[in-house]
């Protein structure tokens, strides 16, 4: 059926314009000499024209189907892993019992119980129940909650529709809000009666909810593993954190958790052998707590060898460079290279010194860390353009720079070279010399130093406040005002305070791809005292490990690839920074880097690497994370095809659906006031079939499809005008 739907000044533009153009067609007929062929040209104007008018009308052809089964009463039923929760009452229309049992087996009941057969009697009803959101046995593909698209195929599939009811917590991950199928349930008269199980409130629980461990560590280093643990009990708990790897090795921590909050927190553990190794980290079951299953997870970290070039450069042989060369040097982790500019007696010499600052950037380029002590811009010292070669190793090469200032104030002119913005803190300049102490002044540590890999002396978390007590202090510490944005302090003056509060000695920040340190003290060699190298060694060695972690990633001959996150869920887009050399070493100016992605199904794909402005031979690319599993990573520069770097990134599962959340009986609410049906609480079952029963009987389903948009009506209407236009022309010319 053709139905119009003019406004009342279409429909007399459209009447006049029919009544002018008729009146144009009659003249031109009575006027042509061929008056035949005319007669067909006018009549495909007149056609055309009231073709047009009729668009102008908005036409549109509707069917009415009438239904011929009898009207269907779907009940939809989430069957997700959420619905595992036990923390749902029976109410007295489905036991005699008040127990209280799973969402999911609250459903079963209610759906194996008399409650529909008023429904079904007579044959008035067909009552048709069906599960949604059904896990899925393959762990390369994410299950979730969906509510939207149950409710669209019930509405597409279902000619003769009276209502839906809905079993569900209301908590849904996956999907389109289901608010606009609830919109279309309410124009198609089907209202939707959802039925809320569960509870609001969450259950008693201790869930380990991400544990975020680097992908790698250094054979026997430790490492730092943190953890976030989110407690719904609502009283403070006293656990322990175990770490064991599968040959039951294990390490063990103390924590306290308070009441119904989240709480971070990390675990060391010491890598023993070169390899793979897979720890579990778990935390007890506690006292009233329901759920044990999310007290464990697994991961896998690798432990490598690692060989870290270290260059220290500083003008007098003070006792913290002399104790920090002896530190660095007999690390059999590190390859020491030291340049001294003596003002006396001029470059250093002897075993581990180097008589320039590396001239070329393949030469440069081989270091991961450098240590800047009391030197600075002077004809005898360094350069403005070896500063700028100094942060470009950081930004671009992800290596790390340590300041180290001392008494002869050097550094202060480092603050007019491109090293300024590397510097974490802002230095007072009317103490270039620094302040003396007459008596020994400790470091505190602040709470991000308490949990710091870098300021870690003692074997576990437990013990290490109490050696930085013990540690002998200092006499001379950097005039600092206070500490850079994005800085992170990890040790304050413990006697001393400015304007700013604390003053800030031990500070780190994150300087493009690199790390920066800044150390404001010259008295860590004291803290040989009475232990010998025990905490002087491991400090320094764990400063020259931190800040080269980054850049030892994953290296090859070639290229060298480090990625961010370490260990990405999926939907997280992973950024790929590569460093590419030339077959002498340096870096890569004329050139592409390739990586080949294999994911954990087996699908490969390119990227090439796109050049950064920089001569540091610096590449980065992004690629998305669609699956958990191991990613095969193989990077290859242009030029060295046959020495590709191959590398593994693991993607950790993400398990969106978790058991002990609280239901969400407001999404259902919605979606009824929305649909025009109504909630209908669980003690509230017996009134269901009364509100069922009492709608009227389902309208019949109404099909519009809009002639005026439609592509057909256009392509009509252009060769309808297509054969007028060539009819005129062809009358013309006969």
């Amino acid at each position: 059926m053709l139905i119009l739907s003019p406004t009342p000044v279409t429909l007399w533009i459209g009447i006049i314009a029919l009544i002018l153009i008729g009146t144009l067609s009659v003249l031109t007929w009575r006027r042509s000499p061929h008056r035949g062929r005319t007669a067909v040209l006018e009549l495909l104007r007149i056609v055309a024209a009231i073709a047009v008018v009729m668009l102008l009308w908005q036409p549109e052809w509707r069917t009415i189907v009438t239904p011929d089964t009898q009207p269907k009463i779907v009940i939809l039923w989430d069957d997700s892993k959420s619905m595992t929760t036990i923390d749902a009452p029976l109410p007295p229309a489905l036991s005699d019992k008040a127990d209280v049992v799973s969402r999911a087996a609250w459903v079963q009941k209610a759906l194996a119980s008399d409650l529909w057969k008023p429904l079904e009697a007579d044959g008035a009803n067909d009552v048709i129940a069906m599960p949604f959101a059904v896990p899925n046995k393959d762990p390369q593909v994410l299950s979730g909650t969906d509510l939207d698209t149950p409710l669209a195929e019930v509405l597409a599939k279902q000619t003769n529709l009276r209502a839906v009811i809905l079993f569900s917590d209301g908590d849904y991950n996956l999907g389109q809000p289901p608010v606009g199928t609830a919109q279309k349930m309410r124009l198609r008269g089907v209202p939707l009666f959802p039925i809320p199980v569960g509870s609001q409130d969450r259950l008693p629980d201790l869930d380990l909810l991400a544990v975020t461990a680097p992908s790698y560590g250094i054979t026997g280093e430790n490492v730092q593993i943190p953890f976030t643990v989110r407690s719904s009990l609502d009283r403070q708990i006293r656990t322990i954190v175990r770490l064991r790897d599968e040959n039951g090795r294990e390490h063990t921590k103390g924590i306290i958790l308070p009441p119904n909050t989240e709480t971070y927190d990390s675990v060391l553990w010491r890598l023993e052998k070169e390899g793979s190794s897979t720890l579990e980290l778990s935390i007890p079951v506690a006292e009233g707590e329901l759920i044990a299953k999310n007290n464990a997870r697994k991961f896998v970290i690798a432990g490598q060898p690692q060989k870290i070039r270290v260059l220290v450069i500083e003008t007098l042989p003070r006792w913290e460079y002399r104790f920090l060369r002896n530190a660095l040097s007999r690390d059999p982790g590190v390859e020491l290279s030291c340049l001294l500019f003596h003002p006396e007696i001029g470059l250093g010499g002897g075993k581990d010194y180097i008589q320039e600052f590396p001239p070329k950037l393949e030469d440069l380029a081989k270091y991961d860390v450098i240590f800047l002590g009391d030197v600075g811009v002077s004809r005898d010292q360094l350069t403005k353009d070896q500063c700028a070669l100094i942060r470009g190793l950081v930004e671009n090469q992800a290596s790390g720079v340590v300041f180290m200032p001392g008494p002869q104030g050097n550094q202060f002119s480092l603050l007019d070279t491109e090293l300024s913005d590397l510097m974490p803190v802002i230095l007072d300049d009317t103490q270039r010399k620094g302040i003396g102490e007459a008596i020994a002044s400790p470091l505190s540590l602040t709470t991000e130093g308490r949990s710091s890999l870098l300021t870690m002396l003692g074997n576990n978390e437990e013990e290490n406040p109490a050696i930085w007590r013990r540690l002998p202090g200092f006499y001379w510490n950097a005039a600092v005002i206070k500490a850079k944005g994005g800085a992170e302090v990890l040790a304050v003056h413990a006697n001393r305070r400015g304007k700013f509060g604390p003053i800030p000695l031990i500070v780190t920040k994150p300087a493009g791809n690199g790390k920066v340190l800044f150390m404001g003290i010259d008295s860590a060699w004291r803290w040989r005292r009475g232990v010998e190298d025990l905490y002087h060694y491991r400090f320094w060695g764990q400063v020259a490990r931190w800040m080269s972690y980054q850049r030892n990633m994953a290296s090859g001959q070639r290229v060298r690839l480090f990625f961010t996150p370490e260990r990405p869920q999926p939907g997280t887009t992973v950024t790929l920074n590569a460093n590419a050399f030339d077959a002498n070493g340096a870096p890569l100016e004329k050139g592409t880097v390739a990586i080949d992605l294999t994911s954990p199904d087996g699908h490969s794909q390119r990227i090439e690497l796109q050049k950064n402005s920089s001569a540091w031979g610096a590449f980065s690319g992004r690629f998305k994370v669609d699956q958990p599993g191991a990613w095969k990573i193989r990077a290859t520069a242009s030029g060295a095809e046959d020495k590709p770097l191959e590398t593994t990134l693991l993607a950790q599962g993400v398990d969106i659906e978790k058991t002990g959340q609280p239901a969400r009986p407001e999404v259902l609410e919605e979606m009824a006031r929305v649909s025009r049906g109504r909630v209908i609480h669980p003690a509230q079952l017996t009134d269901l079939v009364k509100e069922i029963t009492a709608l009227p009987e389902p309208r019949p389903l109404e099909s519009r499809i809009p002639l005026w948009s439609h592509w057909t009506t256009l392509t009509a209407l252009i060769s309808l005008l297509g054969v007028f236009w060539t009819g005129r022309k062809l009358n013309g010319m006969f």
